[in-house]
């Protein structure tokens, strides 16, 4: 897999301020603020650089105000780091691809893997299965 490298400029020009905030500087979208996701069969790409990361059948509703996900879609580039901010010890989930930032992993989900991949919906782009048709 070839990473990509982009400069600062070149990926504020990409995205919208919000998403450049969250991937790139490792924000957080206020919650509730992202609910525009159709329930349809699709994937969910990367912001960034359009990697495929998780499938809508993985979609869930946790009440948390952030799309949630019991896992990454097969063969996601989907990494994990120690996210110590905020005074508090969590495990931060980024596109290995691109390095953005996506959002937080807890053990708190149903099954079948007890996973709740608390995903910045700015982070996202949504395209239906039968969208390129």
């Amino acid at each position: 897999m070839n990473k990509i490298v982009k400069t600062e400029a070149e990926w504020r020009a990409q995205l919208s301020e919000l998403a450049y905030e969250v991937t790139r500087n490792h924000a957080t979208e206020r919650p509730f603020t992202h609910d525009d996701f159709p329930e349809v069969a699709g994937t969910y790409y990367c912001v960034c650089c359009g990697a495929p990361l998780f499938k809508a059948d993985d979609k869930f509703n946790a009440g948390c105000g952030w799309p949630s996900f019991t896992q990454p879609s097969e063969g996601a580039e989907v990494g994990e780091s120690v996210d110590r901010s905020h005074f508090m010890v969590r495990t931060e989930v980024h596109c290995d691809q691109c390095g953005a930032h996506l959002g937080h992993v807890f053990p708190d989900g149903p099954l079948p893997t007890g996973l709740r991949y608390c995903i910045n919906g700015v982070a996202l782009r949504f395209e239906e299965e039968n969208a390129k048709g």
